[in-house]
């Protein structure tokens, strides 16, 4: 069963969970009793990431507003928005066993996991920036070449995004393996755009990808849960969305819920040329018989 403390055990790495918590802290520092709530965030990440703040303010033996001030000194709106955040990098900081220990893997999850989808999908309305969606839009818009990384089942949101900004009229390439991304990094340029998206404890080779064109002038954005501080230092935004399943696999609801807005913000931006890349899609599509149904001619 994973414990707090085997999630502690790497907390000396630079990447690690707790040098990413120290680094919220203020200069000036927190008050005695702020720091009392860091300590528990510290030594119990698996216990505090899921309670709540008047179970957390026990813990650290305070009042339930001393952990709201702490959750907001830390840079964020309150307990709810740090504890979200604090369980996705105590997930992170795990291997596939341990998340199977620390999650519940029995019983009925099917509805229990549409329910975790349909409130990852309040939180991200809630508190996703819509100027984010419009800066990544415009850089694709702008961009020489859209080079989308993804890999493993987050393929899914890489696919979803790759296919609907080429329809929208923009050229966008989905790199899944990690020769076809060497290839790919060799050529990119300033006035192309990376998009990397990866989630829970994120691929290396997507880190490596978004340090490279950072460092060749390329425009870097990530889609993730929890950026580790390679990624969120490469990557001109960092677009945070929730992530956690109920068993094994992290959620990709919200991850494709994001795709989807920056392309329907995509399509705004020269609305012209967006038709008539669809009008020509659907004249392939009807020369290739791909669709079962045909629209009726007028």
């Amino acid at each position: 069963m994973t414990t707090d403390r085997a999630a502690s055990s790497a907390a000396g790495e630079p990447d690690g969970f707790e040098a990413w918590l120290r680094g919220r802290v203020p200069e000036r520092g927190l008050r005695s009793k702020g720091t009392s709530v860091l300590e528990v965030l510290l030594t119990q990440p698996r216990r505090v990431s899921y309670s709540s703040a008047a179970e957390a303010a026990e813990l650290a033996g305070v009042n339930v507003a001393t952990v709201s001030r702490t959750a907001q000194a830390l840079g964020f709106s309150g307990w709810s928005d740090l504890q979200r955040e604090l369980r996705a990098r105590y997930l992170s900081s795990l291997s596939a066993p341990e998340v199977a220990a620390a999650q519940r893997t029995e019983g009925e999850l099917g509805g229990a996991s549409l329910r975790r989808d349909l409130e990852s999908l309040a939180v991200l309305n809630r508190r996703l920036d819509e100027q984010q969606l419009r800066t990544i839009a415009e850089a694709i818009a702008q961009a020489r070449q859209v080079l989308i990384i993804a890999n493993g089942s987050y393929v899914a949101i890489g696919s979803a995004l790759g296919h609907n900004v080429r329809l929208a009229g923009y050229d966008a390439t989905v790199v899944r393996e990690d020769a076809d991304l060497a290839n790919a990094m060799s050529r990119i340029e300033p006035d192309d755009v990376l998009v990397a998206i990866s989630f829970w404890r994120l691929y290396q080779s997507t880190v490596t990808a978004a340090e490279e064109a950072h460092s060749r002038g390329a425009r870097v954005f990530a889609l993730t849960d929890a950026a580790s501080p390679a990624l969120a230092a490469a990557s001109e935004e960092v677009v945070l969305i929730p992530a956690e399943g109920v068993a094994f696999f992290p959620s990709l609801a919200p991850g494709l819920a994001v795709a989807q807005a920056i392309v329907a913000q995509l399509s705004t931006l020269d609305p012209e040329r967006t038709r008539r890349s669809i009008e020509a899609a659907e004249t392939q599509w009807s020369r290739f018989g791909l669709m079962h149904r045909q629209p009726r001619r007028s």
